[in-house]
This record gives structure tokens, sequence and C-alpha cells, in this order.
């Protein structure tokens, strides 16, 4: 699939409550309360989205508002002007300049993330790297999990 492009979307006037589960790449500009699951895709949620979830992709990209938790067994990326209030458990992390965040950030080695402990379960005891809110610099952050580059 050519980047920037997706498979499912769910639109801006689009309301879901409960559990969406898939096996393409989705993006959300909707709102959803309840859990996403996209094990072996990716996940974006657009500019306009509202999603009050937790979620687990292969990749995780989120460009407007998620109050959840995130785990993906790749990359989450928190672009500029997103708001994410959640616990996040990846392999790779970027954060760029303007992106609020705040949670716990869990960083793991490949293959461990997704597999380990689901979006829904409870968050670990002590956080393995960084806690508190975050924000990039002018050319954004890259955080790896150790061992990873």
């Amino acid at each position: 699939m050519a980047a920037g492009e997706v498979s499912a979307a769910i639109g801006k006037s689009v309301q879901i409550r409960g559990e969406v589960k898939g096996s393409e790449d989705l993006l959300v500009e909707g709102l959803v309360e309840g859990t996403i699951t996209l094990t072996e895709s990716r996940l974006t949620i657009g500019a306009n989205a509202r999603v009050q979830a937790n979620v687990s992709a292969r990749d995780v990209v989120v460009q407007g508002t998620l109050r959840g938790d995130i785990t993906a067994g790749g990359r989450v990326d928190l672009r500029s002007g997103c708001n994410v209030s959640g616990d996040i458990r990846s392999v790779r992390l970027a954060i760029e300049e303007n992106a609020v965040f705040s949670g716990k950030v869990d960083l793991v080695q490949a293959g461990a993330a997704a597999h380990e402990r689901p979006a829904a379960a409870a968050p670990p005891a002590a956080p393995a790297s960084a806690s508190g809110s975050a924000s990039g610099s002018a050319s954004g952050a890259l955080f790896n999990a150790p061992g990873q580059s």
C-alpha cells in the first residue's frame, strides 16, 4: 500500500461506541469510544477525530485527540497539534513539536508490545522509560527501545 493511502475510513460525521477490529489500515476522522484493535495494520487518528478508546495496532499515527492507552508492535507517531492522554507501549516513538502528550511511555523490544499486554490490559506497575508530559524539539523526537536502532 502506498504511503498516505488507507483502505478503510471512519468519516467525520460517524460515531462508533463499542469495539472496532480489523485487518486493514484504518483512518478515523469521527468519534470512537471503546476499543480499536488492528493487530497487523496501521491506525491513523485524523486531525478532526475524537477517540476515547484503548488502541492496539502495528503502527499508530495520532493527529487529533486520543484519550486512552496505545499499544503498538511497531511505531507510534504523535504529530504536531495532536493531544494524547494515556500510556504508550511501543517499540518506537516519535513526537513532533507542538504535540501534547500526558502519560507513561514503555519502550519494548520488537514483538513484545502487541503480544505481551493488549491495549485493554492494566498498565505496568513501573514504566521502563519515561513518564509525564513530552514535547518534541524543532526536528521532533524519536525514541527507540533499548537495543533497537
